[in-house]
């Protein structure tokens, strides 16, 4: 039986430790990116013995958590039919992150782009 603790119930000393395997998993030259801009994420793939890269281009609808447990959310329109991948930001099958064009967002999430059609779904002026 597995004993799962909330990060807020462990001792001072016990959250440092785990603060500091964190910090060493943590991706130190990260691209920095915000809600609304679009992106390129190159993601490796391995398939057998090979490994490639697979570039996934959308806009960034949203970012969630914090630390280690920090994902981003990417969607395009593919074939008429839209997209979602959610990406852990500091995953070692992230290669890299690229910023084709940087969007004007006002909000934290944007899920209204879900509804639109077309051009629309990926123009994010308000």
């Amino acid at each position: 039986m597995q004993i799962v603790l909330a990060y807020s119930t462990l001792r001072p000393h016990s959250r440092r430790i785990i603060d500091v395997i964190e910090k060493e998993q943590q991706k130190a030259d990260l691209t920095p990116f915000s809600v609304g801009d679009s992106v390129r994420v190159h993601t490796r793939v391995v398939e057998g013995d090979k490994e490639r890269i697979q570039i996934f281009t959308g806009v960034v609808i949203g970012r969630k958590g914090r630390g280690l447990n920090q994902t981003f959310t990417v969607r395009r329109i593919s074939y008429g039919e839209g997209v979602e991948r959610v990406f852990p930001l500091h995953s070692p099958r992230i290669a890299k992150v690229e910023v084709e064009q940087q969007g004007r967002a006002r909000r934290a999430k944007l899920n209204y782009l879900r509804t639109r059609k077309g051009k629309e779904a990926t123009a994010v002026r308000e």
